[in-house]
Formats: C-alpha cells, sequence, structure tokens
C-alpha cells in the first residue's frame, strides 16, 4: 500500500484551507486517511502553514511519497533538509553536531527571511493606509477650500452691491421725478393726436351714410323699369286684340255694301 502526503480541502468556496493528511493513494481527495500531521491556510498573507514537524519528518523517513504542494510545504518548513542531514549522518559523512548546526543556522536564516517578508507586507499595508488617510484628507481640505472659495464672492458681492445700490437710489428718484413729466407730456401728445383721428372717423361716418342712402335708390331705380315692362305687356296685347275687332267692324260693312249694290240693281 502506497502511503502519500497530500492536502485536504476544507472551508467554503473561494476561501478554502487544507488539513495536511497521511493517506492511501487509493483513497479519496477528502475522504479516510491515516494521520493528519498540519493545516495549510493560504488567504493569509503570508500563507499560514501550521505543521508537526517531527511527524512529518517520521512519515518521510518511512517512505511516504508527498505531493507536489505538500513537498513545497514540507521544504519550506525543513523537513526535507533535516530528512537529507539525517541521512549523510548515517552516512557518516559528518557528525550530527554539524548536521544540527547547519539545520539551526538555515533555520535562522529562513526565520529571519519569513519575518523581513512579514514585516515588509505590513509596511506595505500601513503606507497605503497612510496615502489613503492623506489623500481622504487633501480632498477634505480642497472641498472646505472650495466651499469657503463660494462662500466669500458672495459676502464681496453683497457689499459691493450695497454701495452700488446707494447711488443707484438717487438715480432712480431723480428718474421718478422726471417720468410723471415725461408721462404727462406724452399723454397730452397722444390726446391731440386722437383727437383728429376722431374728427376723420366722424366725418367718415357721413359719408357711410350717403352711402348707405345712394343703394335704395339705385335699387328703386332697378325695380322701375321692371314696372313698365310689365306695364307695357297689356298694352301689346291690346293693340293685339283691335285689328281683330276692325277686322269684325269691316265684314258688316262689306255686307252693306252688297246689300246696297243688289238694291240698286
Amino acid at each position: 500500500m502506497a502511503t502519500k502526503i497530500r492536502l485536504q480541502r476544507h472551508g467554503k468556496k473561494r476561501a478554502a484551507f487544507y488539513h495536511i493528511v497521511i493517506a492511501d493513494e487509493r483513497a479519496k481527495r477528502d475522504g479516510k486517511f491515516i494521520e493528519k500531521i498540519g493545516v495549510y491556510n493560504p488567504n493569509s498573507d503570508p500563507a499560514t502553514i501550521d505543521l508537526q514537524f517531527d511527524r512529518a519528518l517520521h512519515w518521510v523517513k518511512v517512505g511516504a511519497q508527498p505531493t507536489d504542494t505538500a513537498r513545497a510545504i514540507l521544504s519550506y518548513k525543513g523537513v526535507l533538509l533535516k530528512n537529507h542531514l539525517d541521512k549523510g549522518v548515517a552516512k557518516g559523512a559528518l557528525t550530527e553536531a554539524e548536521a544540527d548546526k547547519k539545520f539551526e543556522a538555515w533555520m535562522k536564516d529562513k526565520e529571519s527571511k519569513i519575518e523581513g517578508k512579514a514585516e515588509s507586507i505590513a509596511k506595505a499595508k500601513a503606507d497605503e493606509a497612510a496615502a489613503r488617510l492623506a489623500k481622504e484628507a487633501e480632498q477634505k481640505e480642497a472641498k472646505a477650500a472650495a466651499i469657503a472659495a463660494k462662500e466669500a464672492p458672495e459676502v464681496e458681492e453683497t457689499s459691493e452691491t450695497a454701495v452700488e445700490e446707494a447711488p443707484a437710489a438717487a438715480g432712480d428718484e431723480v428718474a421718478t421725478d422726471e417720468a410723471p413729466a415725461e408721462e404727462a407730456e406724452a399723454k397730452a401728445e397722444e390726446t391731440k393726436e386722437e383727437a383728429p383721428a376722431a374728427e376723420e372717423k366722424k366725418e367718415e361716418e357721413p359719408k357711410a351714410e350717403e352711402k348707405k342712402e345712394e343703394e335704395p335708390k339705385a335699387e328703386e331705380k332697378k325695380e322701375e323699369p321692371k314696372a313698365e315692362e310689365k306695364k307695357e305687356e297689356p298694352k301689346a296685347e291690346e293693340k293685339k286684340e283691335e285689328p281683330k275687332a276692325e277686322e269684325k267692324k269691316e265684314e258688316p260693312k262689306a255686307e252693306e255694301k252688297k246689300e246696297e249694290a243688289k238694291e240698286e240693281e
């Protein structure tokens, strides 16, 4: 049975943390495991690694195969270096004291690097916060200056307007004195102009009446020829009837002549 040193996922979505476990390679990722030897949290900066150093070294020595991420974690914490030095001591390449001295020097250097990185991150965050606060302070000052600039001209304008209004009031009084005289003259001129206009209107009104009187006369003239025509029509009929009456009178005369001729005979 091959044994693996691997990570087991826990936590919520986009905020996961991992347990470092010893498990059978045939087991599921989040399934059964043999032993839990640590916790890895990548959400913090720098990442937080809590590892049981002795148990991790034991499982490495017995042949447990770490995954890529687990190998990086073990190397970061010095487990792989300790295993390498112990192998050198077992071979007689160096003594245990020398191995311990080298390991301690490496751990101090590693810890100083970690501390320096943590300090640099903290300093960067502090500088960022200070810069943000300074920027906010500048913005507040700029807004306050803008508000003060808006309010200051209003005060100056009010004083200037007060000074300007005093001569303007005097000028208005003079203008108000002159205005009634000008209005009286204008009204007099308007009355003079309206009087001739009224006379012209009165002259136009008789003309309009004359035109109205002429119109009925024209109508009477038009009606008179019609009446004459009506009178002439009966006369024409009388004339037509008169010849007939004469003819009738002539017929008896002719008969009388015939009778006279007969008597003479």
